[in-house]
């Protein structure tokens, strides 16, 4: 977060990105976020770049898992994460990425897990409408929640205001294809990457076994119109990324 960064990513003709840290300590010591974050927009911005969305943190897990067991750490992760959500909306971000889950997960916790993580998700949905931002579930791996559509819709079908992230490095059980044909009117935003079809990898469009040509119809086919938001390579690659991107569009 430098304007010598934002404005490398500017001159690869990159002009939207996602602020994201993972930890929670990230967020609250180093960025500083509930008190700084105007400041990181109004910076990008005079380098050409706007801070469109923030990826809110998901570690440590047993801290920040919306589908814990415990209350108190539910609780904690509305008032940790609403008070960022209330910081995004300040400095002008307009989405707000969050995970349902963390990890790992026996088969037999999955319904009820659900449950608990749509209690949280709808919550945070109430904090972010309210603040004017639009929150985003993204579809994870393995055995974290939403690792199917079908999961995903359960949190779609009993929040009406959620929206989706969607991930092309997550499916590991089903199609990313099949995947956005099923939550396609509800994507706001995407994490792009390649991977194996092993775990998530977060490889450079062309690198893994995705189908590009499938996934760009299948968001087509969805009148998809949001950001293609590169989640591989960091700034250092602005350049690469940018020439990849035009190479994905040529095949559309």
């Amino acid at each position: 977060m430098t304007p010598e960064t934002m404005a490398s990513l500017a001159e690869a003709g990159i002009t939207e990105v996602e602020l994201s840290a993972g930890e929670l300590a990230a967020f609250y010591g180093e960025l500083d976020y509930r008190n700084r974050s105007a400041a990181y927009s109004r910076m990008a911005a005079q380098n050409g770049v706007h801070i469109s969305s923030v990826h809110l943190p998901f570690a440590p897990f047993e801290e920040l898992d919306p589908a814990s067991y415990d209350a108190a750490v539910r609780e904690f992760v509305v008032k940790s994460q609403g008070e960022l959500l209330k910081a995004a909306a300040d400095a002008g971000v307009g989405i707000a990425v969050i995970h349902p889950s963390g990890e790992p997960y026996p088969e037999e916790e999955r319904e009820e897990r659900l449950r608990t993580a749509c209690d949280t998700i709808a919550k945070l949905t109430d904090l972010a409408e309210s603040a004017g931002i639009t929150l985003a579930l993204e579809n994870l791996p393995r055995t974290c929640l939403c690792r199917s559509w079908e999961e995903m819709r359960y949190f779609l079908e009993r929040i009406p205001a959620l929206k989706v992230c969607f991930d092309t490095n997550h499916c590991l059980i089903q199609k990313n294809t099949d995947y956005i044909r099923a939550v396609g009117d509800r994507i706001v935003t995407l994490h792009v990457s390649d991977y194996d079809f092993i775990n998530e990898r977060h490889w450079m469009p062309g690198e893994g076994k995705n189908d590009w040509e499938g996934i760009l119809r299948a968001l087509e086919e969805a009148d998809y119109r949001g950001r293609f938001l590169y989640e591989t390579g960091g700034a250092a690659m602005c350049r690469k990324i940018a020439e990849n991107y035009r190479k994905l569009m040529g095949i559309c």
